[in-house]
């Protein structure tokens, strides 16, 4: 197998391979080390692959192809303050994360000439009923206490903005601050970016597992393999615990199936992404409408149901009558990663040295990709670990019961 071929910028050289002998006469071929391997090719691990290239040979090895997992089949949405029901470390880092957006995209169009299709039109919340305007009425006041940007619209407001809203609308609210990013064009980019910055790219290559050696993570194994390296980054999505991690985790990653429709208008109708009480759309500049989104424990099971899809079909028609009323166009899935307090595993595992986690972002993958990439990098280099409300560490308190 040919790897660590040359990059346009010179920033990866060829590297050289040493053969060993293991039990029953399986050949592994083992690459001389990298400094980092980050495991999963979704937009975590190209975020952190990108961010960590600046002083480091990284290598990222995905299962398939990059970003065409959860990261495509996502609806883009940067809701921050949309899906919030807090104040709290979390919240405020998916603010900040959301902040970082803007720079994010300025910076990848510059260095790829890729435009992510960042729009920051805002959101708009719904209510088509006394109970709704109510239950969100009580669920927002928190953040327009705390000084975040929040505008209570009426009906005839919301429909000057938005025509094509159901004239069922009772009122809602307007989140300026909250967008959407394609995310698609995200993780393309991401992509081409770490090829420009010498990240070696290995796909088609499913890790089986860590190499681990007196407690210390010194690489992985795919297939007849071993790919060394001083620090590895498990950034696997869904799949972050079905690696065999050669010592006890005290959490499963689960995978949570979502399903999402796609309806096409002849313009764009939309400028919003619009937030119902049982669903929400997601317009992009092409005609594209992105309806979503479901969520059921069904493993690994890829299907597109006919329960989901006449309940985004009702969801959307909700919202917009005329919309609901189209063909659907196209229908996926994809799987979020959920750990077992809904909360993201980020930072060093207390029982294997050079080990990092960047798992369970749950909902909100695109929303907390660049954030993850500066708390992990930080972490990696010294330069601040990873807070402990996100650390793996909770989950071995929780299991020795303190």
């Amino acid at each position: 197998m040919t790897v660590g071929a040359l990059t346009p910028c010179g920033l990866l050289q060829l590297r050289n391979f040493v053969t060993t002998s293991v039990c029953n006469s399986i050949e592994i071929v083992t690459e001389m080390a990298t400094d980092v391997i980050v495991i999963g090719g979704g937009v975590i691990g190209l975020s952190i692959a990108r961010e960590l290239a600046l002083d480091h040979t990284v290598s990222l090895i995905e299962r398939g192809r990059c970003g065409q997992e959860a990261s495509s089949a996502a609806a883009g949405m940067l809701g921050a303050q949309a899906e919030a029901y807090g104040d709290d470390l979390f919240f405020r880092t998916c603010v900040e994360s959301r902040e970082m957006f803007p720079e994010l995209a300025a910076s990848l169009l510059d260095e790829t000439g890729i435009d992510v299709g960042l729009d920051l039109a805002g959101t708009l919340l719904l209510s088509f009923s006394e109970a709704d305007i109510a239950a969100r009425s009580q669920r927002f006041a928190w953040q327009k206490a705390a000084g975040f940007e929040i505008e209570q619209l009426s009906a005839a407001e919301i429909r000057r903005e938005e025509p094509f809203i159901s004239t069922d609308v009772l009122g809602g609210f307007y989140l300026p601050k909250d967008g959407q990013i394609d995310n698609r064009k995200l993780v393309h980019a991401l992509q081409r970016s770490c090829e420009l910055r010498g990240v070696k790219l290995v796909e088609e290559t499913a890790v089986d597992g860590l190499a681990v050696e007196n407690g210390k993570v010194n690489g992985v194994f795919a297939g007849k393999e071993k790919f060394a390296a001083d620090k590895v980054v498990l950034a696997a999505g869904a799949w972050g615990t079905e690696i065999n991690a050669g010592f006890d985790l005290p959490f499963i990653i689960r995978p949570m199936r979502g399903q999402i429709l796609q309806f096409r208008t002849a313009k764009q109708l939309f400028k919003h992404v619009i937030v119902g009480p049982r669903g929400y759309i997601v317009p992009r500049s092409d005609g594209r409408v992105l309806s979503g989104a479901t969520m059921d424990d069904a493993g690994f099971d890829a299907s597109v149901t006919n329960e989901a899809t006449a309940h985004l079909i009702e969801s959307t028609a909700e919202i917009s009558p005329s919309l609901g009323a189209l063909k659907v166009q196209d229908s996926w899935t994809g799987f979020r990663p959920f750990a077992p307090d809904r909360m993201p595993v980020f930072g060093r595992v207390p029982n294997a040295e050079n080990l990092l986690l960047a798992l369970g972002h749950f909902r909100n993958g695109i929303l907390l990709s660049p954030v993850t990439a500066k708390l992990i990098a930080n972490d990696l280099r010294g330069i601040a670990a990873v807070p402990t409300e996100f650390s793996p560490s909770r989950f071995y308190s929780a299991a020795m019961g303190s």
